[in-house]
């Protein structure tokens, strides 16, 4: 039976292997990737999968209004939590479809 001495030896042996076969591995992954970005003439910023502009739009665009409350002009996009008025309503009886836009 091996000694505690040796197991831990062994122990650090392979960890020694594995951290060395993630280096090589990680390497030849980079070396493929930029094999293939430089065959099709790709950049960096190519692997972006949204163009700077389709995000800056993205960000500033509003979600349309799906309920309104007629009598005052409240509204609310349905996400995030219930706006007070809602609420209310809800709570003195009426549905959510009575709101709809």
């Amino acid at each position: 039976m091996p000694t505690l001495q040796e197991l831990l030896a062994q122990k650090a042996e392979i960890e020694r292997q594995i951290v060395e076969t993630q280096r090589s591995e990680r390497a030849d992954a980079i070396a493929k990737v930029k094999a293939l970005m430089a065959e099709h003439g790709l950049t960096v910023a190519d692997l972006s999968t949204r163009s700077a502009a389709a995000t800056k739009a993205a960000s500033g665009r509003k979600a349309p209004v799906k309920y309104r409350n007629a009598a005052t002009g409240d509204t609310w996009t349905g996400r995030g939590l219930q706006p007070k008025w809602l609420r209310a309503e809800l709570a003195a009886g009426r549905q959510l479809t009575d709101f709809e836009v």
